[in-house]
């Protein structure tokens, strides 16, 4: 034992026993701070202070203070008096109002009485018409028109190289009103030699014709279809 009043080295038994937390003869060993052993908890929390740091840096920039609106104003109203004429000049001209279009010119007027006309192989003159005609026929054998007669006497000639046939029943006539009348083939037959009904007429040749159209009393004519066939485009003639 050591001498009494003695104290033994640290790390030595005392009384024979050892010393606190190690062995006899072996110095304790250190603990380690918080840090060193939270390594994990103190890498994430440099992190994230970091991330604070660097969000309030890069942020600086839209706290600047726009410019006053008075001033953005005052700086476009400040127009100098040179820049003003410039700008006056250089303004777009007022359009001039569009003129209005030329009237579609009128198309030219439908030959009339006694001008030769053309449709296929006929070529006719209409010489003459009469109107207002009550009846048709002879005090024997006559007809009564249903509103008034309308005798067209007309001149058909054979322009082609074979023979036509002319007929009243292809021909049309319209009146002021634009109503479309047709030819009266019966009544013609009380006129005697009308030649207008199933006429042939050879090449080079010519007859005298009258084609009769019953039409209201009222009713006023105003042209003539004239036709070599039912299916030729017809040629017209005004009778006004």
């Amino acid at each position: 034992m050591p001498p009494y009043g003695a104290h033994p080295p640290q790390g030595y038994p005392v009384h024979g026993y050892p010393a606190p937390g190690g062995q006899p003869g072996v110095p304790p060993t250190p603990r380690k701070s918080w840090f060193a052993r939270h390594k994990i908890l103190t890498g994430l929390g440099v992190v994230v202070l970091l991330m604070i740091v660097g969000a309030s840096l890069g942020g600086g920039g839209d706290d600047e203070p726009a410019a006053p609106a008075a001033v953005a104003d005052a700086g476009a109203e400040a127009t100098s008096p040179e820049d003003a004429d410039v700008e006056a000049d250089t303004a777009p001209a007022e359009e001039e109002p569009a003129e209005e279009p030329a009237p579609a010119p009128e198309p030219p007027a439908a030959p009339g009485v006694g001008t030769a006309v053309r449709d296929g192989k006929f070529e006719f003159t209409v010489t003459s018409v009469e109107t207002g005609v009550p009846s048709v026929g002879d005090q024997y054998l006559s007809q009564e028109a249903q509103g008034q007669y309308v005798l067209v006497h007309m001149t058909v000639t054979n322009i082609g190289d074979e023979a036509q046939m002319f007929t009243g029943g292809n021909q049309q006539l319209t009146d002021t009103e634009g109503r479309t009348h047709e030819s009266d083939s019966t009544a013609a037959i009380y006129l005697g030699d009308t030649n207008s009904f199933l006429t042939d007429i050879n090449p080079g040749n010519a007859v005298e014709g009258v084609v009769v159209f019953d039409i209201p009393v009222d009713a006023v004519p105003a042209t003539l279809s004239l036709h070599d066939s039912m299916f030729s485009g017809g040629v017209e003639v005004s009778l006004g």
